[in-house]
């Protein structure tokens, strides 16, 4: 297996890739509200309801999963036995729909945890490990349910609890990515900066935007700086799920840097939802960015409609046991530069 040598720290955070590994397919499944959304039309698969004739709603982000992972590697014309490496992560305790879904597989299965910003992580660490040689094909996938969500980290939704305006919804959803050396036409992934954890003080669980935009900007700040860049470098900035308001603090913090982002940016939690869908502040989870990028974006510069996407996407890093000890909440952010 021929092992590249081009890759490059640059500063404290910063990878440069040299372009060798690629999104060689992506696979997306879509719940019910999401179905509904504006990006409808760009995902694989559509459900009508939230449990898919499963006995649980785990089990339903489970076989969503599954079903992401047997499309995308369909699309690349590969099986899970050409897999060298699962990368998989969700928002559950134990990673269960990833590990069940590692379970169908028999893929060498490594679980991985960064909240809403798993994908990127999986992306990371799948591009380095072909990078240094390690590994040919890596699948990564990721999901999230709106009703495992919340039965999880807040009140069940039989419940019918007011949330604030501020709050967010949990997006049903899971996508999958092949991912394998350049050649073909698949973007590259060209440049990666790790985020730090990064901590506002917020201790509202439903206040995520405000809780993560502090962690974002803290990414791109120093993606930039790192790699002597400008917000002008990208056709795209995509944050992962800040919704409206996050999305909001976020600009600001940057502003604040000297960056003005902008002209470039916008946010997956304002794009998968209508307004009308009552979603308040707008989309979160880890099908959120899996969803809008996955779905919608790579096939724009699949389209060569987009050549250059910072893709930055964002988690918060509390669980149930940390907000009943009034913990605050930590959050992360992982950017990936990738190009066509």
């Amino acid at each position: 297996m021929q092992v590249y040598t081009e890759q490059k720290k640059v500063g404290k955070q910063s990878v440069l890739m040299g372009k060798k590994v690629a999104i060689l397919a992506a696979a997306t499944v879509a719940g019910p509200k999401e179905s509904l959304g504006p990006l409808s039309n760009f995902f694989d698969r559509h459900y009508e309801d939230t449990i898919l004739a499963e006995k649980s709603f785990e089990r339903a982000e489970c076989r969503m999963l599954e079903e992401a992972c047997y499309l995308a590697l369909g699309k690349a014309g590969l099986s899970p036995e050409d897999m060298d490496y699962y990368l998989g992560g969700d928002l559950l305790n134990q990673v269960i729909s990833s590990t069940f879904c590692a379970r169908s597989l028999a893929i060498p299965y490594l679980g991985i945890f960064g909240a809403c910003s798993t994908l990127a992580e999986g992306l990371s660490l799948g591009t380095m490990l072909i990078q240094g040689g390690f590994a040919k094909y890596i699948l990564v996938a990721t999901s999230s349910h709106n009703c495992s969500a919340e039965r999880q980290y807040r009140y069940p939704t039989e419940y019918g609890f007011q949330k604030p305006g501020y709050s967010q919804w949990t997006v049903t959803g899971a996508g999958a990515v092949v991912l394998g050396p350049a050649g073909g036409k698949g973007p590259r992934i060209e440049a990666i900066t790790t985020g730090k954890v990064v901590d506002a003080g917020e201790k509202d669980p439903y206040a995520l935007g405000s809780a993560m935009a502090p962690a974002a900007a803290d990414t791109i700040y120093n993606h930039f700086v790192e790699l002597k860049r400008n917000p002008a470098h990208y056709d795209l900035i995509l944050s992962g799920d800040l919704g409206g308001v996050g999305k909001k603090l976020n600009e600001d913090i940057l502003a604040g840097k000297g960056f003005d982002i902008t002209p470039y940016y916008t946010d997956c939690g304002v794009l998968i939802y209508y307004p009308h869908q009552k979603v308040n502040a707008g989309g979160s989870g880890c099908a959120c960015i899996a969803l809008v990028f996955l779905g919608y974006y790579y096939q724009k510069m699949l389209a060569q409609e987009l050549k250059r996407v910072l893709l930055v996407a964002t988690g918060a890093l509390h669980s149930p046991t940390t907000f009943m000890q009034r913990e605050s909440i930590p959050a992360i952010a992982h950017a990936l530069s990738i190009e066509t």
